[in-house]
């Protein structure tokens, strides 16, 4: 297995067809953890799967996965979305934890190894995470990474059926010196 950044515990990878299977299993036993906080229906054909890593093909988004050293298992899911380059070296982050995995720190130690990469091999400045105000451990989450708190944005993304209100967190890469 290729690793892109390596931590104590967990480390990043991109993520491929070799691991619909292992993601169908933790998003089926994670689907009334992730209903209410994920957008769209849940991934669960293979080819469903290969359309969503197709997003991937282009310079917009990337997509990857934490995973822990010892077993290699997945952990957790992160995309850096709607890239943009030139004057702004930005990105969208959006990610997710699973059931059999959340409380372990996993998530914090994989996302610090994102922030580490995006500003690095990536050459990116900013990264931005918008979470629902009632998703109390993703902004624990995030607020451990780093991000700051910079705004509310009403209705901002519909998710389980209705648009949702949103907190906006991010980080830049002065803030990670």
């Amino acid at each position: 297995m290729t690793y892109l950044a390596q931590g104590a515990r967990v480390a990043l990878r991109h993520i491929g067809l070799q691991d619909f299977e292992e993601l169908s299993v933790l998003s089926e036993a994670s689907a009334e953890l992730l209903a209410k906080w994920m957008p769209g229906a849940p991934i669960v054909t293979y080819e469903d799967f290969e359309g969503y890593l197709a997003r991937f093909d282009g310079p917009l988004h990337e997509g990857f996965l934490i995973c822990r050293h010892d077993t290699g298992a997945i952990v957790g899911r992160v995309n850096l979305n709607n890239i943009v380059r030139g004057t702004h070296q930005s990105a969208t982050i959006g990610y997710s934890a699973y059931a059999s995995t959340t409380g372990h720190g996993y998530m914090t130690e994989g996302l610090g190894l994102l922030v580490r990469h995006a500003f690095g091999e990536m050459d990116l400045h900013r990264l931005e995470a918008n979470i629902q105000p009632s998703n109390t451990a993703s902004l624990r989450l995030i607020e451990r990474v780093g991000f700051r708190r910079e705004g509310y944005s009403p209705d901002f993304q519909f998710i389980d059926g209705a648009w949702r209100d949103h907190e906006r967190w991010a980080i830049t890469v002065e803030m990670t010196r």
